[in-house]
């Protein structure tokens, strides 16, 4: 298949695209959603203007769209402070698309379907408010309003990516619902563009913008940058083991399920690993990912791609817009020491980072001229996105070394907080097998797991889960320590996980790794 027919399918494949969009306030076929009090209309002018090609980040961020068949929303809802009115929102608005161009940037299709971006200088936008009744939980009603947003396809070229509404009760505004599909910005830019609107920054917007990186991205410059992480790419792809997920051990209908973990324990010990092994939380975190996903299922060694935010790329730190994209690394797991693999991990990020700005569609090409070559399935579908902050407080870890058995009964003992819990059975399709690392209000992590069951079954995924925590027990503290105070540690269990196995029949106490105990984005 050429690219300019995989643009098409992934033009048709995205929920939105053929739609006919409509006035940016319609909640028609939202199942109850609430009702549109008010439109507010929003006129803007930016700096910039022109079509181009989609940048990689855009194309990448665009072919996992078509993949899960969704325009996968970001954004969320907020309480508002008191006085705010309805003018201080419009022109909040009015400062998001003004000041950032991915907000004010739809996609054109050229012959044959392929999407292009194009930047508009000036436009008109609507803000919605909804009224809430005076004895109503203003907050359900803004989830109401989100979930509308989130459920509403997008026209993404007759339609502004971003959708806002404000919730108003008692005449005044109490709540602030934001939604954008994700070719709008990464996680990171997210991030970025809080800060600012919080500050209202009215600096000139430094940094390589989407029109700009397209343009860079084909050029002799661009190509060779590509050319170069996909040679990093090749190697891994033509020396990687066939089975890289364990396959439909026990295929389950709907296809694709969800999960989140929490777990103080391997939180707590976060600032201990960091500290006695001297690896950043991030590389600690794909190492624990990929502990887990061996002594789960047997996968040895693990090939995973971890989503790097590029903004240690110069022109790339401070801009809002879709520059995330997968890299690639294989950290071998069996005969080593937690720890061990922590410091692999490390070093096998630092070449996954190098290598993760490349042309999607290349990469594309590359995966299926290795397929044809190898006479199997070269996608690499594993997935390791870390979305969290989090940094360990001045000190933490320190201690590491301090009564290690006194630290392993610690760590142990915060295990009976830990949840596992299933939120997601659905039809809708997702990657093979996907973790998200986020923050929690509390100062904690979420990791949502997301499998398709065709490869990794619901009980595997569980015992993933309990398998990151025992290994980070044991990286905190050392084996040694942690098996004299809670008993053997099994190097893999993917008997642990039998085809037929129920979520929760038995996998966590295998998987924790030591004595049994209850545990589980």
């Amino acid at each position: 298949m050429t690219t300019q027919e995989r643009a098409a399918d992934a033009a048709e494949d995205v929920p939105g695209v053929a739609g006919t969009g409509g006035d940016a306030g319609e909640v028609e076929g939202t199942g109850g959603a609430p009702v549109v009090s008010e439109r507010v209309v929003v006129d803007f002018a930016g700096d910039g203007e022109g079509v181009a090609e989609m940048s990689w980040g855009m194309w990448e961020i665009w072919q996992a769209m078509a993949r899960q068949r969704s325009p996968l929303p970001i954004g969320g809802r907020a309480a508002l402070e008191p006085g705010t009115t309805v003018d201080d929102l419009a022109a909040e608005l009015r400062y998001l698309l003004e000041r950032f161009p991915s907000m004010r940037t739809r996609l054109r299709f050229a012959p044959g379907g392929r999407a292009l971006q194009q930047l508009f200088a000036t436009g008109q936008t609507v803000l919605e408010v909804y009224d809430a009744p005076p004895d109503a939980d203003p907050d359900e009603v803004a989830a109401a309003v989100e979930q509308a947003y989130r459920d509403r396809e997008f026209d993404f070229a007759g339609e502004w990516p971003v959708r806002m509404g404000a919730v108003r009760q008692h005449g005044r505004p109490v709540h602030l619902v934001t939604v954008m599909h994700h070719l709008v910005t990464d996680g990171l830019g997210g991030a970025i563009m809080l800060r600012q609107v919080a500050t209202r920054d009215t600096s000139p917007v430094s940094g390589m913008q989407q029109l700009e990186q397209a343009r860079w991205q084909r050029s002799p410059a661009g190509q060779r940058q590509s050319e170069r992480a996909l040679r990093h790419f090749e190697n891994v792809l033509r020396t990687m083991p066939a089975r890289q997920l364990p396959g439909p051990t026990d295929p389950r209908s709907p296809r694709h399920w969800g999960a989140e973990f929490h777990s103080p324990a391997l939180v707590a010990a976060l600032p201990r690993i960091s500290a006695r092994t001297g690896t950043g939380i991030p590389g600690v975190l794909l190492g624990l990912f990929a502990i887990g996903l061996y002594r789960a299922t047997g996968i040895d060694p693990v090939v995973v791609r971890p989503v790097v935010n590029n903004r240690f790329r110069a022109a790339f730190s401070d801009v809002v817009c879709m520059v995330a994209q997968a890299g690639v690394c294989v950290i071998d797991v069996a005969g080593a020491t937690a720890a061990e693999v922590v410091e692999r991990a490390r070093r096998g990020s630092m070449a996954a980072y190098k290598h993760a700005y490349f042309d999607p569609e290349a990469l594309d090409e590359l995966v299926a001229r290795i397929s044809v070559e190898r006479g199997e399935d070269a996608e690499i579908r594993t997935y390791f996105n870390n979305r969290s902050t989090y940094e360990p407080p001045p000190g933490a870890g320190a201690d590491a070394e301090a009564d290690p058995q006194e630290l392993a009964r610690e760590l142990l003992a915060a295990r009976a907080d830990t949840v596992f819990r299933w939120i997601a059975e659905e039809d809708a399709q997702t990657e093979r097998f996907f973790m998200h690392v986020d923050d929690t209000a509390e100062g904690g992590l979420r990791f949502e797991i997301r499998i398709d069951t065709h490869y990794v079954s619901p009980a595997q995924a569980e015992a993933f889960a309990y398998a990151m925590e025992a290994a980070a027990i044991e990286a905190a503290v050392s084996e040694v320590v942690a098996e004299a105070v809670a008993g053997p540690v099994p190097e893999a269990v993917p008997e642990a996980v039998p085809a037929g196995l129920a979520p929760g029949e038995g996998a966590q106490a295998e998987a924790a790794g030591a004595e049994p105990v209850e545990a589980g984005r």
